[in-house]
């Protein structure tokens, strides 16, 4: 029997945050940001397809800026946009000129201006004053790890600006990624009452990590580090599917089993990232590198943000949600289009590789649709009926 309950739609609350949303001129920026975030996401997965062998409309070394588009642009600029809104509403305005500054980088990076790279990494140095504001007023293990993460993203930026190959850097970047979503985790996972010694181990393989960093950065001995850093990886997967309250969670309906399902299968990819990283070491392009990326980016980090979208952006935007089942179909796309990719990047099927990447871009679109449809849709639910606009007879 089909459950009714997963057939309901349901309009998600503003996050209390929003009610202190003013009408400054801070507070205003928070629109044109995302809007700056999600241009840096498409033109990074334009630029992702023309990687892969697409022939589409290009211009020089649109290519080359997948990567920082897609980390620093949109990711850094969506979570520095996150905690900005947060704090903000605490009277901290000052705290937008992180994703200002990252915004502001990334549209240069779109035009091919070389002030691009430099206004990432200082909108990524000024995440890590954010976050020392954070830890003032919350320090706690959760925030201690966000923040480090922050750290992680602009030493990465910072070898960027040097001269390291992205083939390095990109791992910095994914330590920003990993802590960022991890930390957010721990602060859940205080709700199991694990024990103390669990804290202890996942700083721990945080130190690992690090060590990893520091070795495929900073000496011959590249291939090395680079395995460390998936060794770290995969203990670091296998800790969040230990602890994580998802665990439980997942036994309920509706909108929390949908959330714990994403982390779930996030948490795997990150396993499948670590393991391919363990196996295969340092890797400077090709279909191998291929599948060590976008396991972590694709799978851990966009399963993670297809969880959250539902809270993310009515939090930004102070405007509820809509959410029911169909939200399963973009995350169902990108997960089996993902397994298609890595089995043919491990099989060295070029075509099957090309096809695969074009549906992993098919999902990122479906999402935004999906996601933008129920944002309007809530909006128009949470008005007065004198309000709502009239049906079509």
């Amino acid at each position: 029997m089909i459950n009714r309950e997963r057939k309901r739609r349901v309009r998600l609350p503003i996050p209390d945050v929003s009610a202190f949303l003013g009408d400054t001129l801070f507070d205003r920026l928070r629109y044109p940001l995302l809007l700056t975030a999600l241009l840096a996401l498409l033109v990074a997965v334009w630029a992702g397809l023309l990687r892969m062998g697409w022939l589409l409309p290009t211009t020089g070394g649109l290519a080359a800026a997948h990567g920082p588009l897609m980390v620093s642009g949109f990711l850094g600029t969506l979570i520095g946009l996150e905690r900005a809104v947060a704090l903000g509403a605490l009277g901290r305005r000052w705290v937008y000129i992180a994703p200002v500054l990252s915004g502001l980088g990334a549209l240069m990076s779109l035009l091919g201006l070389p002030a691009g790279p430099w206004l990432l990494t200082a909108g990524s140095i000024a995440l890590i004053a954010v976050f020392g504001e954070i830890i003032r007023r919350q320090p706690a293990s959760f925030t201690y790890t966000m923040g480090f993460g922050a750290v992680l993203w602009a030493a990465g930026n910072v070898l960027w600006l040097a001269g390291w190959p992205i083939f390095q850097v990109v791992w910095w970047w994914g330590g920003y990624l990993v802590l960022t979503i991890a930390g957010e985790r721990l602060e859940m996972a205080r709700l199991t009452h694990f024990p103390r010694w669990a804290i202890r181990a996942f700083f721990a393989l945080v130190g690992v990590y690090v060590a990893g960093l520091l070795v495929l950065s900073f000496t011959p001995l590249a291939d090395l580090g680079t395995r460390i850093v998936g060794l770290a990886l995969l203990l670091i997967a296998i800790w969040l599917l230990r602890f994580d309250i998802a665990r439980k969670t997942v036994r309920r309906t509706g909108f929390t089993r949908f959330i714990a399902l994403n982390l779930l299968i996030g948490y795997v990819w990150l396993a499948v990232s670590g393991l391919l990283t363990l196996i295969f070491g340092q890797q400077a392009a090709g279909p191998i590198y291929d599948a060590q990326l976008h396991t972590l980016f694709l799978g851990f980090v966009f399963g993670m943000i297809f969880g959250h979208a539902p809270v993310i952006f009515p939090a930004v935007l102070g405007r509820p949600i809509e959410y029911g089942p169909h939200f399963y179909g973009h995350v169902g796309l990108l997960h089996a289009s993902l397994c298609v990719r890595i089995l043919a990047d491990l099989t060295g099927l070029i075509i099957l590789r090309q096809w695969s990447g074009m549906i992993n871009a098919i999902a990122l679109l479906l999402f935004l649709a999906v996601t933008g449809v129920s944002l309007r849709k809530g909006t128009v639910e949470s008005l007065p009926t004198k309000a709502r606009p009239p049906k079509p007879s």
